[in-house]
């Protein structure tokens, strides 16, 4: 069975190409979860792939949609309001990384370079608010740009915040070639339930403001405090031995970055999650970085990923 695209079809659903101009920049959307499930620079793997057979691995590229991480026993609390979401993380009792990872989106625009696929977060329990979202993937001969839009379509203000999801890699090098060079200046500390129990300063184990290689280190972290470049664009970076660089760019409103190394990620010896985020786990509760939408709001974010060859 094939999808109206005309690739084999997936537990990941309809299956995205989009080519730039030039033909040098490929990537990959499913319609599950809007999720960048690859991107190709040059013939050069940038976004870990994994197989078309099996459904997403480890939320790899999804969208993170009204909020990204974890919200604590899926209970939150907002403006003298308790909502209970349904608990999606039992092995730590959490609700985890929003209400449309498992959606179906919707293509409403579909050329060569660029896709935008939208998916409604309708008022459900623990979440009364009415979303409409869209995410737009556009690929041109300086790599990806990703463009998420959040429109309070409801009648009441809406907190909403947002997050996503892609693993970087650099073809086949393996991680004791690569560098990472993330610069942040504070760090959360998280209890055993992967929750925030305070915000400190960056220590030996997850100061990566100068580029240290990837096999020495142990990430599942949350940063703030982003270091910005003077166009004020937040980017890490991964970098191989021959000068070989992929650059992950986070726009305004993204004033949060998780990094994460998988040593699981199938095909891979470690591939490492960079998830731009609005917010920092737990954000329903805490009301860091939550973003309240008035009705008829709409909130507009972008992020991208850039490939130098070497």
């Amino acid at each position: 069975m094939t999808s109206p695209s005309g690739i084999p079809s997936s537990p990941t659903g309809t299956q995205y190409q989009l080519t730039a101009p030039g033909g040098g920049v490929t990537a990959r959307v499913t319609e599950v979860g809007a999720a960048l499930r690859g991107l190709d620079v040059g013939g050069v793997p940038v976004v870990a792939p994994y197989p078309a057979s099996m459904p997403t691995p480890a939320a790899s590229g999804i969208v993170l949609v009204p909020w990204p991480n974890r919200v604590r026993d899926g209970r939150w609390s907002q403006r003298g309001e308790t909502y209970q979401l349904a608990i999606t993380e039992p092995k730590f009792h959490n609700a985890s990384h929003g209400l449309l990872r498992f959606a179906a989106y919707r293509a409403v625009e579909k050329v060569p370079e660029r896709l935008t696929l939208a998916a409604d977060v309708f008022p459900q329990s623990g979440y009364p608010f009415h979303l409409a979202t869209e995410v737009t993937y556009a690929v041109s001969d300086a790599g990806l740009t990703v463009t998420h839009r959040i429109d309070n379509v409801g009648e009441q203000d809406a907190p909403v915040a947002l997050g996503t999801h892609p693993y970087l890699t650099l073809g086949d090098v393996p991680a004791s070639e690569l560098t990472l060079h993330s610069p942040a200046d504070s760090r959360y500390v998280t209890d055993d339930r992967m929750l925030p129990i305070d915000l400190q300063p960056v220590d030996a184990a997850t100061d990566i403001r100068q580029p240290r290689t990837l096999s020495e280190l142990a990430l599942d972290t949350v940063y703030t405090d982003l270091h910005r470049d003077a166009d004020g664009i937040a980017r890490t970076t991964l970098t191989a031995a021959d000068g070989g660089r992929v650059t992950l760019w986070q726009g305004e409103g993204f004033d949060f970055r998780v990094l994460y190394l998988n040593a699981d990620y199938p095909g891979r010896d470690v591939a490492i999650a960079v998830e731009p985020m609005t917010a920092p786990t737990d954000a329903l509760n805490s009301g860091t970085g939550l973003r309240w939408l008035e009705p008829g709001e709409a909130w507009t974010l972008t992020w991208g990923i850039e490939y130098t060859a070497g």
